[in-house]
């Protein structure tokens, strides 16, 4: 009897360990960020396209976000009175739509307590109705859609300056101050490529300008022989394109290689060193623009600049905005004392957050309060600032 009554402790003893391994362990895998102590560990997904032809561009936004959660660690920052710990929980979009929903999925079942990203537009708005429909607060640093925060979603955020503020600038710009009467666009059929086109074809109607071809590609085409040569048929003085700086270089240099001689003119997609790189001399005279002013004249503009390039190369365009989406998220989560999304996204709501890139608070939309647009020249090699306007 005894010897049972032993064997029955022993196995009771037994069950009760797994069945408190199995309770701790699903509670850990159901925790957002779990409390160490005195230690709340916070975890922020981060969504780019890491690999393929957009990597350059998504790994510059993920060390602008990195960057941020790094200083956040060092600063000491504490929440609801506990010292938080963060971690950025990077995966790769491949800026494809299809994947964007799938890694999208990955975050939400991660548990992050928010998402920076996504990068492009065509993959931020399928995105963005997951993290609705789980209570996640997403920022875009880089999606300029309108769409995306007309959905009215109340959880989505965005720190730059959207294409309808973008196009008008450079449709205005194209029209009032370089003077150009034949305008042709080409766009990459992406949502922002889409949209961007959309919104800079208003602008240069609303400025009275001439649009003579709207020409389409897609964001995979390197050869734009065809598109260029019936666009050179009409004489155009501006070849306006729509979509990012890899495919941008290349068009640069076909337009060039056809004689075509017009002005060529892009938006934020082709406002990189790497258009310059692979441009070559057909970047020169190439305006681009980029929502905010340029670093070196605002406030932390210069030292951040400092900051990122010594840890990880010149910046090559969406670094800073990724760092300021990290910094406001985190500044709602201190406000809100709470990292729980559904909690502090009411703090994101009455931001007033004193950005690298501008001063951060948002409309009843989610969009900028404030936002400006600087335009730019490739002149000697760089990026020289044109214009800055509101």
């Amino acid at each position: 009897m005894k010897h049972l009554n032993s064997k029955k402790i022993v196995l009771t003893a037994l069950t009760v360990a797994v069945a408190t391994s199995l309770t701790l362990a699903g509670c850990s895998k159901k925790d957002s960020s779990a409390s160490s102590g005195d230690t709340l560990e916070v975890k922020i997904g981060h969504s780019a396209p890491l690999t393929g032809a957009q990597a350059h561009l998504g790994k510059d936004a993920q060390n602008g976000a990195q960057l941020a959660v790094d200083e956040l660690n060092t600063q000491g920052v504490t929440i609801a009175g506990k010292k938080a710990h963060f971690t950025l929980d990077p995966v790769d979009d491949q800026a494809d739509a299809r994947i964007a929903t799938t890694v999208a999925q990955q975050l939400v079942d991660d548990k992050v307590s928010g998402v920076i990203g996504h990068l492009n537009s065509s993959t931020t708005l399928p995105a963005s109705r997951i993290y609705h429909q789980n209570g996640i607060v997403q920022i875009s640093p880089s999606a300029t859609n309108p769409t995306y925060t007309q959905q009215g979603f109340s959880n989505a955020f965005r720190v730059m300056a959207n294409d309808v503020q973008q196009g008008r600038a450079l449709g205005t710009f194209a029209v009032n101050e370089l003077k150009v009467k034949h305008i042709a666009v080409i766009d990459d059929k992406t949502a922002y490529g889409a949209g961007l086109a959309a919104e800079f074809e208003k602008a240069v109607k609303a400025a009275n300008g001439n649009l003579i071809a709207h020409e389409y590609t897609t964001d995979k085409e390197t050869d734009f022989n065809a598109i260029l040569t019936r666009i050179k048929g009409k004489s155009p003085d501006l070849v306006f394109f729509a979509g990012m700086d890899g495919q941008g270089a290349a068009m640069a240099q076909q337009v060039r290689n056809l004689g075509l001689n017009a002005q060529f003119m892009g938006a934020d997609g082709i406002y990189t060193p790497e258009f310059m790189k692979l441009a070559g001399k057909n970047a020169e005279g190439t305006i681009a623009s980029l929502p905010g002013a340029p670093l070196a004249s605002v406030p932390k503009g210069p030292d951040f600049e400092k900051r990122f390039s010594a840890k990880y190369g010149p910046i090559q365009l969406y670094g800073a905005y990724n760092y300021d989406a990290v910094m406001v998220m985190v500044d709602a989560m201190k406000r809100a004392n709470s990292i729980d999304p559904k909690v502090y996204v009411e703090k994101m709501k009455d931001a007033n957050w004193p950005g690298v890139t501008t001063t951060i608070s948002f409309d009843d939309k989610g969009d900028l309060k404030k936002a400006s647009i600087t335009l730019y020249k490739v002149e000697s090699g760089k990026w020289v600032p044109l214009k800055t306007v509101e």
